[in-house]
């Protein structure tokens, strides 16, 4: 058998053994082991003692095993001897230091056999017994490599696909297993999406919504007042004490207009003689229409519905003319701004807007607005400071005396509902078409037109600062590029509905996120917290920002998210958004809980309530809503959610009754519910888009908003035809966006979300996808508005469809044309039509090229 001796003997014991060893016979030297090891031959090896001679095969493999033991260290040595009297041999150990007695454990190491010749029969005879081992051994080593390599296979696999982004074909795809790795101050382990969500959730239920709701309701903060300067420095001092990097703030001088306490708006009824009769006395003269133009309109009275081109051209063709007259219109459907213009646009010679209860609520039993109440709003058409149009208002003395075409030239008035069933009961003519009817007393509605009335605005335009408060959590890996979160700050009245749940959230939102930077987040990409002040001027504290940034902001702000009138309800969702945003809000929808329905997501809420997802819940940004300068004039995609209840409107928006308890009542008491919700909707969209490797912005989604305008466009294929004329380079050019779209999609899934250099030149591209939509042909002092899809003027596609509706007018003018730039009246012009073509068409191209990457990545033949 074989037998091992302890370790440590002293050198006269080694010598005498391996003089026995030598004249026992033959001997063997082997196993040679490293340092201090004892080692144990492969148990299925056994030696026969027996045999003498050679082979010529196995001399070669000794000489060769021999020639590797003397390039080896020799700190220790083992060896066989033969036992005397047995048949077996013992494994002896010689070492050259040690301790006596010391017990090592067992290793199986390097071995190296020495001997004589093998060439005996016997010998022959164990070397096939070793063979035949490793050959039964062998599948079983196969085998287990192969399951090693499947295994390591398979966990790579999975890694990868946990951290792709981009798979299948929708970009917006992301894995629950998006890791984030905190900086080397941090104390936290590697977070993962689901721990950030849950991290996220835990720390924004500390927070007091509703507390912050309604003491800054009953603050008063008109731009430019004491009030709304105490309340910046208060929120300044709150962003101070968070853990941001960056507070800071910025002060613009911008023109403003205020109604004048000495020289009140007033309006007269006009004798038959022309002079002034009887007042309609105003119940408050503190409602007023900013911007509107200054000084005396008189004219007859004609009802226009709701002021809209197609309304007017519908009154037209009833025969009542609204050139030379004053229009009642009501509350609704489009902005005062845009009633104005199409009135002036129309002929006009002012506007007064009331508010009818039959666009509130169709439930008496609902809370709705006093008929003595008059509703407030501006009338420019545009955002920003309209006396310093596409030029900050950092110091207006810089720049010449300009003024902003979208500027109305006829005055306008807001009046109660009292006041315009005085003014609907004096109007003559036809009867009005049934769906103009109102909910006043009065019936039935008629056109008019009526007697004559006398309006007088006196405005003034005052030199206001005011300003802008920034907040700022700085990125770990692309800390030059912004996810922008803002309120509007200021009010006109108590504004509960309208600022100071937005300002509630933000604030909310910057404490929550604060903490989490404390507990070890660190987002890839900065985030930028904003309070802006101006907004019912017109967004003018955002939109005088843009103006000053704007060369740096196209290249850095990723997304805009606006919080401003985000609860007006709780039954209805809408989301007014860029096409880049839609597949993100909705995988978001998902994963928050409903506020009225427990078990649900806010997702299946929203279905629940809205049968038509693209037409009811997803909404193009209006000029009204303050993330419209974000996308329209800086190319930069945005998004303003709002809670609405079903089958009304908020009637208390932009009125002296938007306090926190009328906005408590018509929610009935889910005010702290539904604005959570809020928090939490907006608050998980910046985790994703500051957060994810791959932004998570769906370029293609432009593909189909082309394809829906061509749609339109095709009707009149052979109109066009006839005049020689054709649509083929928009569509063209429609193909080259989606096939570049198509081919950036399949880069991303065929990439490694663990290059970051590769990462940023994606993310690059695809933030960019919106500011690809400015047309460049435009100067930005004279259509600040450049998108073709959002924008206004000649160069949209919407003016584009208007001009070619023209072709089956026969002349008399299309009511659309005139929101687009046409004077009523102009037919189709063919050179105006290859001019807008050309426009449109290369400004579409450029996004194509700009997506596909570099210049020598474009492949199209255009």
């Amino acid at each position: 058998m074989l037998e091992t001796r302890p370790r440590g003997r002293g050198g006269a014991e080694r010598k005498a053994r391996q003089g026995d060893g030598a004249g026992a016979g033959p001997r063997w030297a082997g196993f040679r082991a490293s340092g201090g090891r004892r080692c144990l031959s492969p148990p299925d090896l056994q030696l026969s003692r027996r045999g003498s001679g050679g082979g010529t095969s196995m001399e070669r493999l000794w000489g060769l095993l021999h020639r590797t033991q003397r390039l080896s260290p020799r700190p220790s040595q083992t060896i066989y001897k033969r036992v005397e009297g047995t048949q077996q041999w013992r494994l002896e150990e010689e070492e050259e230091d040690g301790e006596e007695g010391a017990e090592p454990p067992i290793h199986f190491c390097p071995m190296e056999l020495r001997g004589p010749d093998l060439g005996s029969r016997a010998g022959k005879q164990n070397l096939g017994l070793w063979a035949a081992t490793a050959r039964r051994a062998a599948p079983y080593l196969v085998l287990t490599t192969l399951l090693i390599f499947t295994g390591a296979f398979l966990l790579g696999y999975v890694a990868f696909r946990g951290s792709c982004q981009a798979c299948g074909d929708d970009v917006l795809v992301v894995s629950e297993d998006i890791n984030y790795e905190p900086g080397p101050d941090s104390h936290q382990g590697t977070l993962y999406w689901s721990d950030l969500q849950a991290m996220f959730l835990r720390f924004l239920g500390e927070g007091h919504l509703e507390d912050t709701i309604r003491q800054t309701s009953l603050r008063k903060r008109v731009a430019g007042s004491a009030g709304m300067a105490a309340l910046a420095q208060d929120i300044r001092v709150a962003l101070l004490g968070q853990k941001l990097d960056h507070v800071w703030m910025d002060t613009h001088y911008v023109g403003l207009q205020f109604p004048d306490p000495a020289h009140p708006n007033t309006l007269h009824w006009v004798e038959a003689a022309g002079k002034l009769g009887e007042p309609l006395q105003l119940e408050d003269h503190d409602v007023y229409c900013p911007y509107s133009a200054t000084g005396n309109a008189t004219g007859e009275l004609v009802y226009a519905h709701y002021g809209r081109p197609e309304d007017l051209q519908d009154l037209r063709a009833r025969g009542v003319e609204p050139a030379g007259r004053l229009l009642l219109v009501r509350l609704g459907e489009i902005s005062f701004a845009q009633k104005v213009a199409s009135a002036q646009d129309f002929g006009a010679r002012g506007v007064l807007i009331y508010p009818d209860s039959a666009d509130f609520s169709q439930d008496p039993h609902k809370l709705g607005l006093s008929s003595h109440r008059a509703v407030y709003g501006h009338v420019h058409l545009g955002t920003g400071d309209p006396y310093t149009p596409g030029f900050p208002s950092f110091n207006q003395t810089q720049f010449p005396p300009v003024q902003s075409s979208g500027l109305p030239n006829i005055p306008a008035q807001p009046i109660s509902a009292d006041i315009a069933s005085l003014l609907l009961r004096k109007l003559q003519g036809p009867v009005a078409p049934q769906e103009w009817q109102g909910h006043l007393p009065v019936s039935p509605y008629r056109l008019g037109p009526g007697p004559g009335l006398h309006l007088g605005v006196n405005n003034h335009r005052v030199s206001t600062p005011i300003s802008n408060i920034f907040g700022c959590i700085e990125g770990r890996s692309e800390p030059d590029h912004y996810v922008v979160i803002g309120a509007q700050r200021d009010a006109w009245g108590p504004g509960a509905a309208k600022s100071a749940v937005g300002t509630a959230i933000l604030l909310e939102l910057v404490r929550t996120f604060s903490s989490m930077v404390s507990n070890g987040f660190r987002p890839r990409r900065s985030l930028l917290f904003i309070s802006w002040d101006g907004g019912d001027f017109g967004s003018v504290g955002s939109t005088e920002w843009l103006e000053g940034y704007l060369s740096v902001l196209h290249l850095k702000a990723v997304v805009y998210v606006s919080l401003d009138n985000a609860v007006l309800g709780d039954d209805k969702f809408q989301a007014k958004t860029s096409p880049l945003l839609i597949s993100l809000i909705e995988n978001i929808l998902k994963q928050v809980d409903s506020p009225n329905h427990s078990g649900q997501t806010l997702y299946e809420q929203v279905m629940f309530n809205n049968h038509s997802w693209d037409a009811e819940v997803i909404q193009p940004l209006p000029m009204d809503s303050s993330a419209y300068s974000f996308t329209a004039f800086a190319g930069v995609p945005a998004v303003e959610f709002s809670f609405m209840e079903d089958g009304q409107a908020y009637p208390f928006l932009h009125t002296k009754d938007d306090t926190y308890e009328n906005l408590h009542r018509v929610l009935r008491g889910r005010l702290p519910a539904v604005a959570q919700a809020v928090a939490q909707l907006a608050g998980q969209l910046l985790i994703r888009l500051s957060h994810d490797h791959l932004l998570p912005l769906d370029f293609g989604r432009y593909g189909d908003v082309v394809l829906k305008h061509i749609g339109s466009l095709n009707e009149f294929s052979g109109d066009l035809k006839a005049r020689g004329l054709t649509l083929q380079w928009v569509y063209s050019a429609r193909g080259d966006y989606i096939r570049a779209a198509e081919k950036l999609r399949k880069e991303i899934y065929s990439s490694e979300e663990s290059d970051e250099r590769l990462m940023r030149m994606y993310n690059v591209r695809i933030m960019r996808v919106e500011f690809y939509f400015l047309s460049q042909y435009v100067s930005p002092a004279d259509s600040p508005f450049r998108h073709i899809f959002l924008g206004h003027g000649d160069h949209t596609l919407d003016a584009l469809l208007d001009h070619v509706r023209l072709l089956r007018s026969h002349g008399s003018g299309d009511p659309r044309a005139a929101s687009s730039g046409v004077a009523p009246g102009l037919g189709f012009q063919e050179s105006r039509f290859r001019r807008q073509l050309a426009l449109l068409t290369w400004t579409l191209q450029g996004a194509a090229n700009a997506l596909s990457g570099d210049v020598w990545n474009i492949d199209n033949n255009f």
